[in-house]
């Protein structure tokens, strides 16, 4: 007995076929249909048995499904729900891996007039640079939280059939509310982003920018990687969590204008401080996490 019969996933790419792989590889789905506007990457996600089958027909593709997936860019989302809305049923689970969730239930309310109760947001924390369903990793969602943002109509049913697929995936799965989810995310995600791509286009345009980067050392690769994902996907992102965004950076600007008056004084005491309580915070949050992860795992 499958945890899901039908499966279909609405943009085939990394997150939905990383979802089919993680999911087929634990026996836990009977069937995995796929659907978008490109019949290529489709067609290659079945090649690589990603998927079982693909139509560019969305009626079809969602017609019996227990569970359908909108794994499309933010912006996009808008528009599959809208196609999607008449041929929703009561016995269909609609969730979304979307990165900015109040957008999503923007959205939904103005399609719906309501979010449905079996419409469950979510949000995979995993990702990375590469893109794509050739990019599909079964272990994408493995030791990775996975955030819902239930509402207060949602089907108890229908949210525990999403954390269930989720965990399947080896995700750790938790609730938090829509605002709260944005506001997190534009802090800890959407604004490193924002910070990376600014930093390499600044240094790129920089009349010595091919010793910049020729002579970059580990920690600015480090910064700088996530530099290389979707353009696209982060351009929709950033404007889809504009508020949230812009805080975060005006927070951020703030504290740099205030460590570079301290470099400009030569006032040590200032930078010092900064640079340690930022080590400090670091330090015990993610020594915090890795203790937590090692009491979990088994002992060899």
């Amino acid at each position: 007995m499958f945890l899901i019969n039908k499966l279909t996933i609405i943009g085939l790419g990394l997150m939905g076929g990383s979802l089919a792989k993680a999911l087929k590889t634990q026996g836990a789905v009977g069937e995995v249909v796929a659907t978008g506007r490109r019949a290529e990457s489709l067609e290659r996600g079945l090649q690589l048995g990603v998927i079982d089958s693909y139509t560019l027909d969305m009626a079809e593709a969602v017609a019996g499904a227990d569970v359908v997936v909108i794994a499309t860019p933010t912006l996009v989302a808008e528009k599959v729900m809208a196609e999607l809305a008449p041929l929703m049923t009561a016995n269909m689970v609609v969730t979304d891996v979307a990165s900015v969730k109040g957008n999503i239930q923007k959205a939904a309310e103005r399609i719906f007039g309501d979010v449905p109760s079996n419409f469950v947001l979510g949000h995979p924390i995993a990702g990375s640079e590469q893109s794509g369903v050739e990019a599909s990793a079964v272990d994408l969602f493995l030791d990775h939280r996975v955030i819902l943002t239930p509402l207060a109509n949602t089907s108890d049913a229908a949210l525990s059939l999403i954390r269930s697929m989720w965990e399947t995936c080896g995700a750790e799965v938790v609730c938090m509310d829509v605002a709260e989810h944005d506001a997190v995310l534009a802090a800890t995600s959407h604004l490193p982003h924002v910070l990376a791509y600014t930093l390499v286009d600044a240094l790129a345009q920089n009349g010595a920018a091919a010793d910049i980067f020729r002579f970059a050392a580990g920690g600015f690769r480090d910064f700088t990687r996530i530099a290389s994902s979707d353009p696209t996907m982060w351009h929709d992102i950033a404007l889809a969590n504009r508020d949230a965004i812009l805080q975060g950076i005006d927070t951020f600007a703030a504290h740099l204008n205030t460590v570079r008056g301290a470099i400009a004084d030569g006032d040590g005491d200032v930078i010092l401080e900064t640079f340690e309580r930022a080590k400090h915070a670091r330090d015990e949050h993610f020594l915090g996490q890795y203790l937590a992860r090692q009491k979990k795992s088994p002992s060899s």
